[in-house]
This record gives C-alpha cells, structure tokens and sequence, in this order.
C-alpha cells in the first residue's frame, strides 16, 4: 500500500481514536458519521464520541488491568484519554467524566484538525474506499450489518452479547471443587473444567436466591430476545426450580471424588487462559446487577472468596468473531484493505473501545509509511486486547480487558496486589520500548 488516506466508517470512541492517531502520523482522513441526520436508538446528542450508557471509565489503579490499560493509552497518546482526564469529575477510584464537556472538546479537536475531514452520511454498505476502518460500535446499522454479515458469513456475526462471569483462580476454594471433564474425557489430570458440587439443599437456596436477585432493567433502545441456546440463567430458573439442574448445572459424568457420587448439581468453570489464572463461569450469562452477582455468586461451593475479574451480562451488541474473521492487523481475512476496530471486533467498554481504535491505527500506519509491522507487546494491556482477539475459543464474545488477557509473571507471587503491580510495572516498562522503538518522526 502506499495510499496515505483512510476512511473511517463511525465517530464514536474508536473511531475517533484512530482518526487522531492516523492524522497525527501524516495521514489524511475521512470519517464518515450519520449524525446528525440520522442517530441509533442510544443517541442523544450530535457530537462525536458520545458516552451513550454511563460517564465512567471504570478504575483508575494500575493493580487493576482497565486502569493499566488507561495509563498505556495516556503514554501513547491517546486523544480521549487526555479528554477524559481534562473533564474529569469526582468519582473516588474510579475515571469519570463530564459526558457533554467530553463529548464536545473530543468534536472540536476531531472538526479542526487539518488532516480530518467529516463527511455526514449514513453507511448502509460497506464502502468501495480502501484502506477502510469500520468502527460502528455495538448499535451498527441493520443494513451495514447485514452486507458485514454477507462478506464475513451471517454465522460468524452476533447480535447480542451473553457473557458469563470470570473468577481469579486464586480466590478459587481447591478443598471444595473438583477438577474433571465429564465421563473423565482426558482423564483427571489433564481435565480442562473446575466443578463446584451442590447438594440438594444448597441448589434449592441457590436457585431461589437467583430468581429474587436484583436485575439490570433493559435499556429504552433494547428489545430483549433471548436465544434458547444461550438464556440467562434467572430466565432458566424462572422457568422452574430444576430447569438449571438439567441446564448449565446438570451432573451428569461427573463424580466428585470426596463422595464417591455423582452431586446433586454442579456450576462447571472452564479456564479463561492458557496459564489457568482465571476461570469462567460456563453457561452462567446472567442480567443480575453486579453488586448481587457478587453476593448469589458467592453462595456457589468453592467461590464463597471469589474475586471477579469480569460480571456476566446480556445486552444488544452487534460484533465479528474476530478469531476467525481478522488477521494480525485487525484486517478482515475476507475484505483486504478492511479493518475492524472498536467494539465491532469484540471488545467490550468504553476504555477497550478507544484502545482497539488506536491499536488498529497505530499499525495500519505502520503500513502505509512502510514502517516494519509492531503490534503492541503481549505484556501489555493494549497487546492483551490483541490477545483477546486472535485467541481461538469455542465461543468468542466480547470481553472487557481482563488480568487473564496477559501471561503471568515467571515468578508465582501470591499477594494479588503485589502480583498485579508487578504485572503493570512489567506492563509499563515493555510499553516505553514499544513507543521508543516506533520512532515516528
């Protein structure tokens, strides 16, 4: 490619992160945003980067893996970071911002830059200009959507996000679960599940607590339809006290080693990463408010210490299977000259969201200047995000970045924070090397 233009399909965070991020490095850019003329159901206003759920961006310390992602944005220059921090408001630990302050200063440094222009037009299509970004976030147009959906295979673009919760090995109970695959597939010591063995008492408990949790009431612009394959797990137990025993729950070829018999049911965690230093909840999708997934959570054998690296949730998303679909690049396998950046790819949140939009920018310069190609390192926040996309599974969906996204230290510590501050100062130090050796100018 020698091309030094790019177009840019979406204005909200990603897009406007690699808009900036590519015409800071010398190159032309088109955003083309459907605002105003047009708006999706979650917008309210007509700037760009618009916060349309919440005004946070979630912690801010480095022991926790969204707060290190914040500060590699902030060391690579990242436009919205250094909005968000100058209309920050008081939030505790937590980064929270003034949403129509944000929203506006982020618009005017995107409208009055020289290299970007802003052309208002909705996209239906995917367009003819290459190279192309297409950062339409989760609300992308059905029509987009379906010509997306066209080119990638309709089975391999989603609709709705169903994510289970992810628990911190360590806060794992070992005395409580058990380690099998069902029917002992693989044998004992190379079974890929933990199992957390309920009675018959403690499933009836659970189930009754699950169905009077608290739940996340539908957003205005949401139509909840759930899959039969993949419900909720309060819609499974609403359904009937021994719905989720014959669900995500049941026993069958398992025998817990203790007893000698099969439980009465079993919560089944599959590890998140190669290393296994997180589990997630298989099958667990649920719209329980996080404070009372934290409290019927803990009523599970084995995780009454848990330490959640991620809530479950179900909401509308509209996102590729990345894995399978995007290269190294973030190009789509199936559409040369087509990248995928933001929520689209299957990130999840606001911070994960801008750190895709400048990752893909980042390397696509790389490209068109005929720089040698340098992703971030996987040590990082940013390269976790990377990981995340590029990591085979069975099930792809969006995730926030996660501990679990970034291998773990050499050396086993066994103090969480001090484990997580190294990992973020490894993080930190792996990240200047990066940008050092970029040498833009």
């Amino acid at each position: 490619m020698t091309n030094k233009h790019v177009t840019i399909v979406g204005g909200g965070l990603a897009g406007c992160e690699a808009a900036y991020q590519l015409a800071e490095r010398g190159i032309e850019v088109t955003i083309l945003e459907q605002k105003p003329l047009k708006r999706t159901p979650a917008q309210t206003g007509d700037d760009l980067a618009e916060l349309v759920c919440s005004n946070s961006l979630r912690g801010a310390a480095l022991t926790n893996a969204v707060g290190l992602l914040k500060e590699e944005l902030r060391r690579a220059g990242s436009l919205i970071l250094r909005v968000a921090d100058e209309t920050r408001v008081p939030a505790g630990g937590a980064l929270a911002v003034d949403r129509t302050r944000f929203s506006a200063k982020v618009s005017e440094v995107i409208r009055n830059h020289p290299r970007i222009r802003i052309v208002n037009e909705e996209v239906v299509r995917i367009p003819d200009a290459r190279p192309l970004i297409l950062a339409t976030g989760p609300l992308t147009g059905d029509e987009l959507a379906a010509d997306i959906g066209r080119v990638v295979g309709k089975e391999h673009l989603a609709y709705y996000d169903a994510i289970a919760p992810i628990v911190a090995t360590d806060s794992i109970d070992f005395d409580k679960v058990f380690k099998q695959s069902r029917y002992d597939k693989g044998g004992d010591e190379d079974a890929a599940y933990l199992n957390c063995p309920f009675d018959e008492a403690q499933y009836k408990a659970f189930v009754a607590a699950v169905v009077a949790a608290e739940k996340v009431k539908p957003r205005d612009f949401e139509e909840l339809r759930y899959f039969e394959g993949c419900l909720p797990i309060e819609v499974m137990a609403e359904r009937g006290e021994m719905t989720l025993a014959y669900g995500p729950m049941k026993p069958v070829g398992l025998v817990d080693p203790r007893t000698g018999k099969q439980p009465f049911a079993v919560v089944q965690l599959r590890p998140e990463d190669e290393a296994a230093t997180a589990y997630n909840l298989v099958g667990f999708q649920t719209r329980m408010t996080w404070t009372e997934q934290a409290r019927v959570l803990r009523t599970i054998p084995g995780l009454e210490q848990a330490e959640f690296m991620r809530f479950g949730s179900v909401h509308r998303n509209t996102f590729v299977n990345a894995p399978e679909l995007v290269d190294e690049t973030m190009q789509l396998n199936a559409l040369p000259g087509v990248y995928v950046a933001g929520q689209l790819g299957g990130v999840e949140g606001y911070v994960e969201s801008t750190a895709a939009g400048l990752v893909c920018a980042i390397m696509l310069a790389q490209r068109l200047l005929d720089r040698p190609f340098s992703p971030p390192p996987p040590t990082t926040a940013l390269g976790g995000l990377r990981t995340h996309m590029t990591r085979k599974v069975d099930d792809y969906q969006p995730s926030n970045i996660t501990w679990a996204h970034v291998p773990p230290l050499e050396k086993r510590i066994r103090n969480k924070q001090e484990r997580y501050r190294l990992m973020a100062e490894r993080a930190l130090g792996d990240l200047a090397h990066w940008l050092d050796g970029m040498r833009w100018e």
